[in-house]
C-alpha cells in the first residue's frame, strides 16, 4: 500500500509537522535518581526519535503526590524542570517537535510512593485489579493499588493549579506544547468516567458535573500557555485501571463537545480494545462528529492501516507506541518498508541503556 498520506506534512497549531506520525506517550521508569530527574539518557532516547512528526513524552507528574509507579519523571521542582531542558534542547537540535504528557495518576498510587499518604481520588473506590510500581526494602515490584480517599471539594483547586504550572514550567524549558492526560483511569478519567465517581457535589453526578474537573484543568493549561500548545488525551470504553462508564457514549460525546470549543491543538484517543467493535465505531465516529480539530488515534495501528485510517478520515495523525520502543528510526522504516525491530520485553520498565537507547536504527 503507499503511505502517501502518512507522510503528508499537517499543521498543528503554530507547527509544521513534517509526517503524520505520532510517538504516542510511554512510561519507561527511567528518570535519574534521587528525585525523579530527566538525565542525559532520556535527552538521547527522545532524540533518537526526532524523526517523528510529534513527539508526545511519557506522562510526567504535574506536582508532589501525583506519582503512581517508581522513577517516573516530575516537572514540579528546580532539577525536573532543568532536567527537561535537556530532552527538548536534543529534540529540537535534531529537528523534531515535541508536548509534554502531564499527569496526575490519583487512585492509582500507593503509600509507598507518597511518603506514607494514602492516594486522593474523585471517590473512595479502589481500581480493580490495578498495580502501582514501587520500590521498598523487597526492591522493585508491583502492588495493588490501595483504596483512596475521596478529594476534598477544598483540594481541587490545588490539582488544576499543579497541572497549570507544569504546562508553564514545561514551555519555559522549551516544549512545543503539552498533552493533558484524561485518559487510561488516571486522576481525570477517574472524575469523568462514572464507574469511580460517585461524588454527589459539582463533581459529580451527570456528565457534565463529571466533566468539569478535565474542562477545568484544559481551561487553566490554556490560559496558561495557549489554547493552541494545548492537547488532550481520552479513552473512550477503557478498562484499564478498573474503569467503567454507564453510559461511555454520552460521556465522550460530551466531552468531544466541549473540547471543540476551546480550540485546542488536538484530541488524542486511544484505543485499549476494550467494548463491542460495533459500539467501539459508534463511539469513535461521534467524537469525530462532534470534535472538529485536529484528532489523533492510537492503538495496534501498523503502517498500512495508519495510511487507510487517515485517508478514510478517521484521524488526522497515528501515534504509534511499542513500535517505538525498538524502532527510533520508525519513520524511515515505514518509509522504506524495512523489517522492525523485535523489543525486548523485560527491559521495557526500569534499567539503564540497555533496551531504551542501543535498539539499532537501520543506518547501523
Amino acid at each position: 500500500m503507499s503511505l502517501d498520506k502518512l507522510f503528508t506534512p499537517c499543521a498543528l497549531g503554530a507547527l509544521t509537522l513534517p509526517n503524520r506520525i505520532v510517538m504516542a506517550p510511554m512510561t519507561r521508569s527511567r528518570a535519574g535518581q534521587p528525585g525523579d530527574v530527566p538525565t542525559a539518557m532520556n535527552a538521547t532516547y527522545y532524540a533518537q526519535r526526532a524523526s517523528a512528526g510529534l513527539i508526545v513524552t511519557e506522562a510526567t507528574q504535574v506536582m508532589d503526590k501525583a506519582q503512581g509507579y517508581a522513577w517516573t519523571p516530575g516537572i514540579f521542582t528546580a532539577e525536573q524542570i532543568a532536567g527537561w531542558r535537556l530532552v527538548t534542547d536534543a529534540v529540537h537540535a535534531a529537528g523534531g517537535r515535541i508536548f509534554l504528557q502531564i499527569w496526575h495518576v490519583g487512585r492509582i498510587s500507593h503509600p509507598a510512593l507518597l511518603g506514607g499518604v494514602v492516594p486522593m481520588a474523585p471517590s473512595a473506590i479502589a481500581a480493580e485489579g490495578a498495580t502501582a510500581f514501587i520500590v521498598d526494602e523487597q526492591g522493585p515490584r508491583h502492588v495493588p493499588t490501595a483504596t483512596p480517599q475521596a478529594l476534598a471539594l477544598t483540594e481541587i483547586p490545588t490539582i488544576i493549579d499543579g497541572f497549570a504550572q507544569a504546562a508553564r514550567n514545561a514551555v519555559a524549558v522549551g516544549f512545543d506544547g503539552v498533552e493533558v492526560h484524561g485518559a487510561n483511569g488516571y486522576l481525570l478519567d477517574q472524575f469523568l468516567e462514572s464507574g469511580s465517581n460517585q461524588r454527589s457535589d459539582a463533581y459529580g453526578g451527570s456528565v457534565e458535573k463529571r466533566a468539569r474537573l478535565l474542562l477545568e484543568v484544559v481551561d487553566a493549561v490554556s490560559a496558561a500557555i495557549g489554547a493552541e500548545r494545548t492537547g488532550v488525551r481520552l479513552s473512550p470504553l477503557g478498562r484499564f485501571n478498573g474503569m467503567s462508564d454507564d453510559d461511555p457514549l454520552a460521556t465522550f460525546a460530551y466531552a468531544a463537545t466541549e473540547l471543540d470549543r476551546r480550540g485546542l491543538a488536538y484530541l488524542h484517543l486511544n484505543d485499549q480494545g476494550s467494548g463491542e467493535p460495533a459500539q467501539k465505531d459508534a463511539i469513535w465516529a461521534e467524537i469525530r462528529r462532534r470534535y472538529r480539530g485536529t484528532l489523533i488515534l492510537c492503538g495496534g495501528y501498523d503502517a498500512d492501516s495508519a495510511e487507510a485510517a487517515i485517508a478514510s478520515g478517521q484521524a488526522d495523525l497515528i501515534a504509534f507506541g511499542r513500535p517505538y520502543i525498538a524502532n527510533p528510526d520508525l519513520v524511515e522504516r515505514y518509509r522504506r518498508g524495512a523489517a522492525l525491530n523485535p523489543t525486548d520485553e523485560a527491559s521495557i520498565y526500569g534499567g539503564a541503556e540497555h533496551g531504551y537507547i542501543d535498539y539499532p536504527a537501520l543506518a547501523d
